[in-house]
């Protein structure tokens, strides 16, 4: 069944009648609150991971509860939580443990909160050169603090002239980490094992790839990392780890993502399993991990693989009208070394050159592919092929009919001679009336040609294109 929570929610495998469902908003409560500090033995941190900056935590631990009405602090949630998403549930006996009132306390403390939960009281101050400060404080803002002395004068002291500040005690209402405040009623006192969830942003991943060539580039060496930025404002300790891919809809603001991290070699492990999961892919790392706060966490997807791959040169003039691309392109079948479902991510390519020294020949990013698909990691330019595109003639043949010729001209300065697919954007309701070489239609406005350069040698393609409204 699903557990909804203001607009979230979640699977979960217990019966309907032991779910307890959280209520928000402003209650006015007419008995006593025995507040509770509880100390609870953590028992599993489950955590999983989206693409787009969210993570959904799980954390069950074992509480003691008093009977009646008592007040639960539960500390170490992440600073960047969503309060509206969070749901509490006794494992032990949910039937008898009933949610009056939820709150998330976030007001951190710091000495400026301090002072002014102080406003109207007795505080002394220390300058930075001995001198003492006495009074009642009156106000504290824009870098002053006023103080009222005994006699009635008022003091400004300068915010930069103070050395220390003593205050007898921490002033209610300010804590020192995010904590979650149950108000709750219980009908069974003891231990409870408890699930606590929730969704958090500042966490995300991505997979990064590592691939190296051979000498003729025929078979790339595949490697996979999952990375994880973790910058939530929690530690997640020997976490049951889970990373979804896909394109997962969410109803909040995507922040920019930023990454740099350098991978190490994979592991010959295999890792994480993987499995489809109702329009997404869920990879489960199979033993526990921690995520320290503000770490970036590297964990081989799968084991390195060898695939067969080949080289493509590609004239596309709507991308660049000078230079040949060049891509690297294999099949994502298990017949090649792979057949599993990629999360989107960046490749990296490599190449051995005479001494065995690796040398990076270009990056790109890769959008989730499923298995059996091609993936296309374009390189970078030729820097041997040049090309140009230019219209020799345009002729008007009646009022709603013109005739175009295009001629493209590819230079190979290499010492081999190479294929390049040159692809040509037609306009709609074309016909080609002659070409120099022979042409397929890839679809409706694009048509493709297959060129052989020898080396050291120019080939010119023309054709005469009509187009009819």
């Amino acid at each position: 069944m699903k557990v909804s929570l203001n607009n979230f929610a979640f699977s979960r495998c217990l019966p309907k009648s032991l779910v307890t469902k959280i209520l928000w908003g402003t209650c006015a409560f007419l008995f006593f609150v025995r507040p509770a500090f509880v100390f609870s033995q953590e028992k599993q941190v489950g955590l999983t991971i989206y693409n787009n900056n969210l993570a959904l935590v799980k954390d069950v631990r074992e509480l003691r509860l008093e009977e009646g009405i008592s007040e639960i602090k539960f500390q170490d949630v992440a600073a960047h939580i969503d309060p509206t998403s969070v749901y509490f549930s006794s494992l032990t006996a949910p039937e008898k443990v009933t949610i009056l009132e939820q709150n998330y306390e976030y007001d951190l403390v710091n000495s400026q909160k301090i002072l002014q939960k102080y406003v109207d009281q007795e505080i002394t101050l220390q300058g930075k050169e001995g001198q003492s400060y006495s009074g009642t404080l009156l106000n504290a803002s824009g870098g002053d603090i006023i103080l009222q002395e005994t006699d009635g004068s008022v003091k400004i002291v300068n915010m930069q002239m103070v050395g220390n500040m003593n205050f007898p005690s921490l002033p209610e209402g300010l804590i020192t980490r995010p904590t979650l405040v149950w108000s709750l009623d219980c009908k069974q006192a003891g231990n409870h094992e408890v699930e606590v969830g929730y969704l958090t942003s500042g966490i995300q991943w991505h997979a990064e790839y590592i691939g190296v060539t051979n000498e003729d580039d025929t078979v790339l060496e595949l490697s996979a990392w999952v990375s994880i930025d973790n910058k939530s404002g929690a530690t997640y300790e020997d976490a049951k780890l889970k990373v979804v891919a896909g394109d997962v809809h969410t109803l909040r603001e995507v922040r920019p993502y930023v990454y740099a991290a350098t991978a190490e070699k994979a592991a010959r492990t295999e890792q994480f399993e993987e499995k489809a999961f109702f329009e997404y892919h869920l990879y489960t790392l199979k033993r526990p991990a921690t995520v320290a706060n503000n770490q970036i966490k590297q964990i081989s997807l799968f084991e390195p693989t060898e695939v067969n791959v080949s080289r493509k040169y590609i004239y596309d003039a709507s991308k660049d009208t000078r230079r040949v691309r060049v891509n690297l392109e294999f099949d994502n079948k298990q017949e090649f070394g792979l057949g599993l479902p990629l999360p989107k991510g960046k490749v990296r390519i490599y190449k051995e050159d005479e001494d065995q020294a690796l040398v990076f020949v270009g990056e790109d990013l890769i959008d989730h592919t499923p298995k059996d698909e091609t993936v296309k990691v374009f390189v970078g330019n030729a820097f041997d092929i040049i090309a140009e595109r230019t219209q020799k003639d345009r002729t008007r043949i009646g009022k709603d009919s013109w005739e175009e010729t295009w001629e493209i001209k590819l230079r190979n300065h290499k010492d081999e001679s190479v294929e390049v697919l040159v692809v040509e954007h037609l306009n709609q309701n074309w016909e080609i009336l002659r070409a120099s070489h022979e042409y397929r239609k890839k679809d409706v406005r694009n048509i493709e040609f297959d060129l052989s350069l020898p080396k050291d040698k120019e080939v010119v393609l023309e054709y005469v294109v009509r187009y009819n409204r």
